[in-house]
């Protein structure tokens, strides 16, 4: 029986996926579990599974076309075996209508007030998206502006981070943090774990295994906001904030409380390097119960950070540099960083984050890795 491929959803609210490449040729034999496509989605490129074993055959999308979401674009038959005549009309879609429209270039049209009668879609079958709408938004209007393109992740990223800050009521909880301990243990650390693992442990690795060890004492800053309640997470799943071509993913290292230095290094090492080519997977973008955001590296002293729902709390992570405090009672020069924490005041009160910014510090300054 005939397998069919469809346009998968891979995030909530995914409405549509861009084809970014076939990882098989039409005509060539598949088996389940292979890597059959490369999407990308609003948060990131993954490389799809065949769903079944077969020939693949019958393609309709190319690489570079935009697709609904539960589309089929292609289908594994059996040698000898005929394709499936065309399914009807998705009236999910729009498809019964003249117009092909997706719902959400539907919703923006009647919210800026644009005639979709004889606009011409950018999508599959001169289907009408949602940058058609806004394109034509601003030609109706009769501003001229020169706007510069978002990528998917972009776009995401600019709509998750507007309904995190307008939806979740944040707060924040700011600390010095001694770093001289921490520096120390990663010059102790850095040649060993070289030698025997080929990577470079950095001061990320050392706050990943740190933080995700504190948070199993405070289990409500590794929990989420549900309709239903405050979920507490059994596993710490630490999601790392990284940059990439205009935009950032969260990639996350699963079970970091109970990970050693040298495996967190040698993930985070991964995730960033398939991050930065575009070619992170479902599994290293889900799951996340709690995110670390830093930097440090790029000499910022400070900063707060916007939390990713239903996460119950973000870390901003500041850079370390030599700043005079007190030391046992006077004027000193100390390797010190500046952390905030962003918290969701529906499942974190001011105390428990205050507690947890204490024992992060007192961990920090002697760390047991």
């Amino acid at each position: 029986m005939p397998v069919s491929v469809v346009m998968p959803a891979l995030e909530m609210a995914q409405e549509t996926g861009k084809l970014v490449s076939w990882l098989k040729q039409e005509g060539e034999p598949v088996r389940k579990g292979e890597m059959l496509l490369e999407v990308e989605t609003d948060k990131a490129v993954v490389e799809v599974e065949a769903a079944g074993d077969g020939i693949l055959a019958g393609v309709t999308a190319k690489p570079g076309d935009v697709v609904q979401v539960g589309r089929t674009i292609a289908w594994l038959v059996q040698p000898g075996e005929a394709l499936p005549t065309a399914a009807p009309p998705d009236v999910a879609t729009g498809r019964r209508s003249d117009t092909r429209i997706s719902p959400k270039a539907r919703r923006l049209a009647q919210e800026k007030g644009v005639d979709i009668s004889g606009l011409k879609g950018s999508g599959p079958g001169g289907e009408i998206l949602a940058d058609d709408i806004l394109a034509a938004a601003n030609v109706v209007s009769g501003v001229k502006t020169r706007a510069e393109p978002l990528t998917s992740i972009g776009r995401l990223m600019a709509e998750r981070t507007t309904q995190s800050w307008t939806t979740v009521p944040h707060f924040f909880v700011t600390r010095d943090m001694d770093a001289g301990a921490l520096s120390a243990a990663r010059e102790r650390m850095l040649p060993d774990i070289d030698r025997s693992h080929g990577v470079k442990v950095t001061h990320t690795d050392l706050l990943v295994a740190i933080v995700a060890r504190a948070l199993t004492k405070h289990p409500r800053l590794n929990a989420s906001w549900t309709a239903e309640g405050i979920v507490a997470h059994e596993d710490v799943n630490m999601a790392l904030a990284m940059a990439v071509d205009n935009a950032v993913v969260t990639a996350v290292i699963p079970r970091a409380d109970r990970a050693a230095v040298a495996d967190i290094a040698v993930r985070r090492r991964d995730l960033a390097e398939r991050a930065r080519a575009g070619r992170l997977q479902p599994a290293d973008i889900a799951g996340a119960t709690f995110t670390i955001s830093n930097l440090g590296m790029f000499e910022v002293d400070a900063f707060t950070a916007i939390i990713v729902p239903p996460q119950a709390a973000i870390l901003a992570v500041g850079a370390i540099a030599d700043r005079v405090v007190p030391v046992d009672g006077k004027p000193g020069v100390r390797p010190m960083m500046t952390m905030t924490l962003s918290c969701d005041h529906r499942v974190v009160d001011g105390a428990r984050a205050a507690e947890f910014m204490r024992d992060l510090a007192a961990a920090i300054r002697s760390p047991q890795l």
